[in-house]
């Protein structure tokens, strides 16, 4: 009797490992990292070309391994009622079983293994991908008939199982990723909000970014030459647009060491001994390109052009502003100051979750610097979405509640909003404030 018990105590526990070997299998290869296994594809690595095979394979190794482990669980439970029912009779004896027998396939046979599996997803893999192709080779004639059975089984009720699953995008699965390692603290924020931007370069358009009009230093060309020289050298910026007859009218973009270079050739620094005409010979022809252009496909513009400046204009043609390739770089990397670029003073703190902000900042800007959640959907900059939201041209003074924030008009100039505070509201607001 007792080397019987030692026989099917040994099939047992054989079956339990077997089992405990399918449900490792199952938790390491749904949950080991894609991206690892690809770059091991890369490498070479045979385990990992196995287990990249599988998971293409996933509805077949699903099958295989749900079909192992119950076969091998049920054979137990069988052979251990069996075993019971013969040396001990039925009874108390078989309550017993039962209760031995769920206990040993739940921690031996599910928590163990999958616990171990999960910690250590790429090594489990890796180590179980050859014996686990071997069976799904093995068992592939019944996980066919099962598979076939099923989806006959769906298509009776309309639902098609072999349909791609296109709900979620590929940059949507990035971006939750780098958000993902940012809260976990794997990632800085510096990081987080560069990647970030660089995978919203095909969602933005260059009107969102563009610098307006009215704050492009341009020259009139119907100057003199001295003049046109005088306020070129004085200006601050290395490229100038040039208009003639009204403002509108961009008739060319003037580079200043063009300009510099020629006056050096001639010995004439001043510009005296040259004409207006000459002068705005050496300006380059504008280039135009209309509002909605994604910032992607104009920073493959600027590559393949080598042109570095470009003219925004609307769906009327009118000018509205210009875009540089300093701009897109800035929307990826934050602002890039120079020597003789001005301290930025667009956000300035004003007090515990409270700010100054210029009217013309960008509502992308504001969030990425305070790591706030304003929509930017309706207006790109924070005096736009304050418009917009409050649907009327608000006052000095007053004050509107958007979306858990308090925004408080501080200046404006005419009918332009220029300086805005913003509080971050508590979950309960003041009744003095507009809710829009």
């Amino acid at each position: 009797m007792t080397d019987e018990l030692l026989y099917y105590g040994s099939i047992l526990l054989f079956l339990l490992v077997i089992s405990a070997y399918f449900s490792a299998a199952e938790t390491a290869m749904t949950a080991v990292s894609r991206a690892r296994i690809y770059q091991l594809v890369m490498d070479n690595n045979r385990a990992a070309k196995i287990v990249s095979r599988l998971r293409r394979e996933k509805e077949s190794m699903i099958g295989t391994v749900l079909l192992g482990y119950n076969a091998v669980n049920i054979a137990a439970s069988v052979l251990a009622t069996t075993v019971c029912i013969r040396f001990f009779g039925s009874g108390d004896a078989l309550v017993v079983t039962t209760l031995v027998m769920t206990l040993l396939v739940v921690v031996f046979t599910e928590v163990l293994p999958k616990t171990y599996a999960i910690h250590n997803a790429e090594p489990v893999a890796l180590a179980l991908a050859a014996s686990l192709q071997w069976c799904m080779k093995l068992l592939y004639p019944i996980t066919a008939c099962i598979q076939l059975f099923i989806r006959g089984f769906f298509k009776m009720f309309g639902v098609d199982v072999t349909a791609a699953n296109n709900l979620i995008s590929a940059s949507d699965v990035v971006r939750g990723t780098i958000e993902l390692h940012h809260r976990e603290g794997k990632m800085i924020k510096q990081d987080r909000d560069m990647l970030g931007s660089i995978l919203d370069l095909n969602d933005l358009m260059v009107g969102e970014i563009m610098l307006h009009r009215k704050q492009v230093e341009t020259i009139n060309a119907d100057l003199s030459a001295q003049e046109l020289v005088s306020q070129a050298v004085g200006s601050a910026h290395s490229r100038i647009p040039l208009w003639q007859g009204e403002p509108d009218n961009i008739i060319g973009l003037l580079h200043v060491k063009t300009l510099m270079r020629t006056l050096s050739e001639r010995g004439d620094i001043t510009g005296s001994a040259m004409t207006a005409e000459a002068i705005t010979a050496l300006c380059i022809k504008p280039w135009f390109i209309p509002e909605t252009t994604s910032l992607r496909d104009q920073l493959l513009a600027f590559r393949s052009r080598r042109q570095h400046f470009a003219f925004v204009i609307d769906e009327y043609g009118g000018w509205q502003g210009i875009v540089t390739l300093e701009d897109i770089i800035e929307e990826i990397v934050g602002d890039i100051d120079d020597e003789h670029d001005e301290v930025n003073r667009d956000i300035q703190k004003a007090g515990e979750d409270s700010y100054f902000v210029t009217g013309s900042l960008s509502v992308r800007d504001i969030n990425r610097e305070l790591d706030w959640n304003l929509p930017d959907e309706h207006a790109s900059t924070v005096a736009g979405l304050l418009i917009h939201e409050a649907e009327t041209i608000p006052s000095v003074g007053e004050r509107f509640s958007i979306h858990g924030f308090r925004f408080t008009v501080v200046s404006k100039d005419g009918m332009q909003v220029t300086r805005i505070r913003i509080d971050k509201l508590p979950d309960t607001v003041l009744p003095e404030d507009v809710q829009v």
